[in-house]
């Protein structure tokens, strides 16, 4: 286990200085728009076992929004325009515009439930650019581990961030902390799981 406190902390740290880590508090209800047929048993799979190993129960739909893992893959960032009610599913106005000005690859969106829980997580992808090469195995468990936690940063999967991420779903957690020392317990609990002493 190489995670460290500090590793931990920085992982949720945004870049206001702000610090938040907060899991699903409500099954998983995904749905992806503008892949291939071929594709998308790959990215299905990869939600699913993502979600089991952080202990997320899948469901068909969710009753407030239908779905609540939304994943928008586009050849351009001009193409979102024909998302209806893009403004009022993001509360981000002239959004495909701003990720374009940005030279943007991916942008990633949280909503929370009142507990501070994760209620829904939207990722939309510009595939015309550094992911045109990605492998979709690959880039499907990446974006799955990253829609499991409010990450700060962009985070590649690993065995650490594994046991990260099953360490933050414990039930005697909360599903939301906004104090740094939270690191702390997850640090802790890592400690504990590998077996090793602090």
């Amino acid at each position: 286990m190489s995670l460290s406190a500090d590793d931990i902390e920085a992982l949720f740290t945004r870049p206001d200085g702000s610090f938040l880590c907060a899991r699903w508090g409500r099954p998983i209800a995904p749905v992806i728009f503008g892949l291939a047929d071929e594709s998308l048993p790959i990215f299905r799979a990869a939600i699913r076992a993502v979600a089991a190993h952080a202990g997320v129960p899948m469901a068909e739909t969710d009753p407030e929004m239908g779905s609540n893992f939304m994943l928008f893959f586009t050849r351009d960032w001009s193409d979102l325009a024909g998302v209806p009610d893009l403004q009022a599913l993001t509360g981000q106005p002239d959004l495909p515009a701003r990720l374009a000005e940005a030279g943007a690859d991916q942008y990633r969106l949280f909503r929370f439930d009142a507990d501070g829980g994760i209620r829904a997580c939207l990722t939309f992808l510009d595939m015309s650019g550094p992911l045109a090469d990605a492998h979709p195995g690959q880039l499907a468990e990446t974006l799955a581990v990253r829609a499991m936690l409010t990450f700060a940063r962009d985070v590649t999967p690993s065995p650490d961030l594994a046991a990260l991420i099953r360490a933050a779903y414990a039930p005697v957690l909360p599903a939301s902390a906004t104090d740094p020392s939270h690191a702390l317990r997850l640090s802790a609990r890592l400690i504990a799981a590998s077996g090793n002493p602090a």
